[in-house]
């Protein structure tokens, strides 16, 4: 049987067993796979909810706008629904977000507006702000406002939490799920403890959100707020949709577990999942001594890998970020394997003749050239020869004349890798700067740091 638009397709997804990730955990675990989904979220549900909803309420009218702040999946799905019932969309975001996610937007023919993280909510450059202004400004628009819009939790009171109590036959006992909007977890929660008062619920939030201290002090504490990276969870402040009173427990988890238990899911289980997964999974992990023989725990899987290819299955994006070490050589190893031997550098002031003794004296092939103590470009032994072909008497002139771009720098934790992959005939070398101090590593250095 078909359907009649792509809007029919959301909802009835399917409940998967996990089995080498969770291998220590007692109980029966199983995820909800939202990336089924058209817009391959979770968000999908309640952006329609919410789109009927204001449509019967007549807050949107035909042919209007739709603007809001998004962190990418609820733009995703009031995108694709405003497709279908004809509606132009503008979406506010944070710098914070990958740029898939809004590459993925544009696609559905969304406007994306790109605004700093690192803002109070109610400073007029947030996200949130410059969404609220836009909805006074552009004529017959309506922002749904997802995280106060209480249509948000009752699309999963009436769809997510209906599915999962009957996947399980009534058997499950705990529901995990990351905080954002709470939306997901809210609704969810209330259909299942409306079920069975004993079902915990358990939310999973992050370092520099307020969720957690909120729940166990009732402070809402500014200092708990500071910049995080983990996508789609945590807030820094409190949205309608969190009920407090539903959630059994917060539990925190850090942005680097949370990067590397995304990809250990794809690895391990074969199911490619976004950011906020890998923290609910390494949540769970925290709490296994909550879980024991015979308990069927039911963790949301909200998003798709495809919209962090650039963050959490970037090997560079993990290494820049301290996130992630493997068994190669960095540049601090090929450092540390090479003769201790202080580098040579030039003043750019200097002539070419005294670059040419130098090199001849030291019996080496390039120098890097200083001005004023910092590093500005290059001299190599090709570099003289070309110029001293078409002039020669450039010998007396000084170095800045015939100096060219610097060796490049890489960070002490740069893989061998990528410091091979940088070096080649037009750049013989990288440099890199250990404790304030300035080291050249060429070829050769590389190929010792691995023979040795």
């Amino acid at each position: 049987m078909w359907r009649n638009n792509i809007l029919e397709t959301i909802g009835n997804t399917p409940l998967v067993k996990l089995n080498k990730v969770v291998k220590d955990i007692p109980a029966t675990v199983l995820a909800k796979i939202e990336t089924t989904n058209p817009g391959n979220s979770i968000k999908d549900r309640m952006a329609l909810k919410m789109i009927e909803d204001a449509e019967k309420s007549g807050k949107l009218k035909p042919g209007g706008t739709i603007i809001e702040g998004t962190s990418g999946n609820t733009g995703m799905g009031l995108a694709i629904a405003a497709v279908i019932k004809g509606y132009k969309c503008i979406f506010t975001s944070t710098d914070k977000q990958s740029k898939e996610k809004f590459d993925a937007l544009r696609a559905f023919g969304a406007e994306v507006i790109v605004c700093p993280t690192n803002v109070d909510p109610e400073d007029p450059r947030s996200y949130y702000s410059v969404s609220s202004r836009l909805e006074r400004e552009v004529p017959n628009s309506w922002k749904p406002n997802q995280y106060d819009n209480l249509s948000n939790s009752q699309a999963h009171y009436e769809s997510t939490g209906p599915e999962i109590w009957e996947q399980t036959e009534g058997k499950i006992t705990h529901l995990i799920a990351g905080v954002g909007t709470g939306g997901t977890i809210s609704g969810i929660a209330k259909y299942l403890k409306e079920k069975n008062p004993a079902v915990q619920i358990l939310g999973i939030d992050t370092y520099g959100s307020v969720f957690k201290k909120y729940k166990e002090t009732g402070i809402m504490d500014k200092d708990e707020i500071y910049p995080y990276i983990t996508e789609g969870i945590g807030e820094d402040f409190l949205p309608a949709n969190v009920n407090f009173d539903l959630i059994d427990h917060f539990e925190k988890v850090t942005d680097k577990d949370a990067a590397l238990m995304t990809r250990e899911i794809a690895r391990k289980e074969g199911i490619f999942v976004g950011n906020s997964t890998g923290s609910a999974v390494a949540g769970l992990l925290q709490m296994k001594d909550r879980f024991k023989e015979g308990d069927v725990v039911v963790i949301i899987f909200p998003d798709h890998g495809t919209r962090y290819l650039g963050k959490m299955y970037n090997d560079d994006w993990l290494r820049d970020r301290g996130f992630l070490k493997d068994g190669k050589l960095t540049a601090k190893d090929i450092i540390g394997k090479k003769e201790n031997q202080e580098i040579v550098t030039i003043d750019s002031e200097r002539s070419v003749l005294e670059a040419i003794n130098t090199i001849k004296s030291l019996n080496i092939s390039q120098i890097p050239v200083t001005q004023a103590g910092m590093v500005i470009g290059k001299i190599t032994e090709s570099d003289i020869l070309n110029a001293l072909l078409e002039n020669p008497s450039l010998k007396s002139q000084p170095l800045k004349n015939i100096t060219t771009a610097p060796f490049p720098f890489v960070d002490i934790n740069t893989s061998i890798d990528r410091i091979s992959a940088m070096i080649n005939n037009d750049n013989i070398a990288v440099l890199v700067e250990d404790n304030g101090k300035i080291e050249i590593i060429t070829q050769y250095d590389i190929i010792n740091a691995i023979s040795a």
